[in-house]
Parts: C-alpha cells; sequence; structure tokens
C-alpha cells in the first residue's frame, strides 16, 4: 500500500506547482479589472457603500483609490433607504427619464450591471443637459433607484394621459397620471437655476 501511494505523490506534485504559479497571475488581472471598475465609479461620483457593493476590493484598498482618483476623502453617512425621493414631482421626473434610459439599454446591450448603469447615467447626464436642467439624480441614487426596482419596491407604471413610464409605487392604480400631466400647484415656479419649468 506505502510503495503503490509514492508514484501518485510524484506525479501530482508538478501539477500542484504549476498551480501555485498560475493562481497570483490571474489573481493580479482580476484586481487590475476590480480597481479599474472602482475608478469609473469614482468618476462617476459613487458613494463607497457603491464601490463595496459592486466590487471586491478592501474598504482600505477603496479609501486610497478614492483620494487618489477624487482628490478627496469620500462622503460619510449612511445612504438614503426611503423611496420616497423618487416619487417627488422633480426629481421624479428625473428619475423616470433615467430608468426609461436604462430599462431600454437593458433590452438591446449587452452589458454587465455595472456597465448598463454607468452608460444609462451617461446618457442621462447628457439629455439633461441639452435641455439645460440641473442634473437632481446623482449616481448614487441612480444605482439606488435601480436597487428599489430589482427588490420590488419601485416599478415604471404608464401614464393614462401622455402614456409616459413613470416610477411609482408598486401598486399604482391603473388611472395613474404623471407630474407632467398633472404637476402640483407650486411646480414649475422655482426661480432656482437649472429647475424644471412649466410653460
Amino acid at each position: 500500500m506505502t510503495a503503490s501511494a509514492a508514484p501518485e505523490a510524484k506525479t501530482s506534485a508538478p501539477t500542484a506547482a504549476k498551480s501555485a504559479v498560475k493562481a497570483p497571475a490571474k489573481s493580479v488581472l482580476q484586481e487590475s479589472r476590480q480597481i479599474e471598475r472602482a475608478a469609473k465609479l469614482i468618476e462617476m461620483g459613487a458613494r463607497m457603500q457603491v464601490l463595496e457593493s459592486e466590487t471586491s476590493l478592501s474598504y482600505e484598498r477603496l479609501i486610497r483609490l478614492y483620494k487618489e482618483v477624487a482628490g478627496k476623502s469620500p462622503s460619510k453617512g449612511q445612504l438614503p433607504f426611503s423611496t420616497d425621493w423618487f416619487l417627488t414631482w422633480q426629481e421624479n421626473i428625473h428619475s423616470s427619464l433615467f430608468l426609461n434610459i436604462y430599462e431600454y439599454l437593458s433590452k438591446g446591450v449587452d452589458l454587465d450591471a455595472v456597465d448598463l448603469l454607468t452608460k444609462a447615467y451617461r446618457l442621462y447626464t447628457e439629455q439633461i443637459e441639452i435641455a439645460q436642467v440641473e442634473p437632481l439624480l446623482s449616481f448614487t441614487r441612480a444605482w439606488r433607484l435601480i436597487k428599489f426596482v430589482d427588490a420590488g419596491m419601485l416599478t415604471r407604471t404608464q401614464c393614462a394621459q401622455c402614456h409616459g413610464q413613470f416610477v411609482t409605487e408598486l401598486y399604482e392604480n391603473r388611472h395613474y397620471t404623471c407630474g407632467l400631466c398633472n404637476p402640483p400647484a407650486r411646480a414649475g415656479k422655482s426661480k432656482s437655476a437649472g429647475s424644471l419649468m412649466l410653460h
């Protein structure tokens, strides 16, 4: 038994040695991709919680990378966990624009979740700039919106008048009217630069 077992140990040793050599190269490549992804998210304005969720880098590595890319320390504090922000008038219009872009891309472009999010957010900011409106939806809020939709806490509902798709709570009634077709009394009257104006 002992004599026959010895050759097996000898033949398996080179294989184990090869695996040990290959593993670090794969790890370095993976880490490089994670750093590249994290840097892109930081440039988009992602908060630390987003970076921790969407990359496998350690908190300490992310802190150092954030300071290097953004030139400052990351903001402290927890992310908002309420869906209410996405349902108020101006915020809902911005959120709906982004989510419609995101849903459109998800059906026609083969991208992973993070690349899909960043591409949709870039298109959202481009449209907002063309309209000369302040972008109310930050990248982190856009990420949170997708999480809320995936969790079934928010959805899109068609407006009964304009037939556009708007962010709503899950069980909105069939006769839903959006904030553009039926704006609140003070909507569009803000004098702040970059606010939505109704004519």
